[in-house]
């Protein structure tokens, strides 16, 4: 079985249980845990009619190792919905409101991404972009940190980025990039239209041609000491500043 197929730690499970029930086929439990949060999560279980097999740590370890499970894992029956390129201009088509998109050129942290797909859900970003290639992918680890995001929000996975974001320019939506060297600030941005907020890899940020084609670039204010945040960080105070102008 794929590591994959997995998503483990009872926040997480908890989550996947509460919000796509049926995406779960089975709840790997370990033996002698038994506590209030788990009486929830067999209540969950039960109710959804979902296997609960009793195991080892040991065996838990096995399945998944280095973890962090928690004695809780949860096998998948149906792994999220991953789209490729080709859909994203239907997927635009059929939204009926401007897009509010996320675009992540190259976070390679399996941490960040599960943040920031879990940030983009609450803010009620319509869909989040990745690249295939130099990029974490959907991984046990992204699904935990993501608590649940992961099997709610489209992820696109696309092998030309450049290509992607000239897509997007070409239905109207405007792209604005995140980069400690921009001369605005977010704060004086427009954030009411139909947009995709755009930031780089941790370090590096934004590639010279996504840079490039980016429509605006925005820095967020650094008052400290320090002289940037990090990415996922960055990704939560960009986008909640697009909710609050649209509200």
């Amino acid at each position: 079985m794929s590591k994959a197929e997995l998503v483990c730690g009872l926040h997480a499970v908890e989550s996947l249980l509460n919000t796509r029930p049926g995406s779960v086929s089975e709840l790997l439990i370990a033996e002698g845990r038994d506590d209030r949060r788990l009486e929830a999560l067999l209540e969950c279980a039960t109710n959804g009619d979902i296997t609960v097999t009793r195991l080892s740590r040991r065996e838990l370890d096995r399945l998944l190792p280095g973890s962090r499970h928690q004695g809780v894992i949860a096998r998948l029956g149906a792994m999220p919905v991953t789209l490729k390129e080709a859909n994203i201009k239907p997927f635009l088509g059929a939204l009926g409101h401007e897009p509010f998109l996320l675009v992540l050129d190259g976070v390679q942290d399996p941490h960040n991404l599960g943040a920031c797909l879990r940030t983009a859900d609450a803010a009620g970003v319509d869909a989040v972009i990745v690249p295939r290639d130099r990029a974490a992918g959907i991984t046990p680890t992204v699904r935990k940190v993501a608590s649940g995001a992961a099997e709610t929000i489209p992820v696109f996975t696309v092998t030309n980025m450049a290509r992607v974001l000239r897509v997007l320019k070409e239905a109207g939506v405007w792209l604005y990039g995140a980069s400690d060297a921009a001369d605005s600030s977010l704060y004086d941005a427009d954030f009411t239209g139909p947009l995709a907020v755009v930031l780089g890899s941790e370090g590096k940020g934004l590639r010279r041609l996504t840079q490039e084609l980016c429509d605006f670039q925005v820095a967020i204010p650094m008052t400290g000491s320090v002289t940037s945040l990090n990415v996922s960080v960055a990704a939560a105070v960009l986008l909640y500043e697009v909710v609050r102008q649209r509200r």
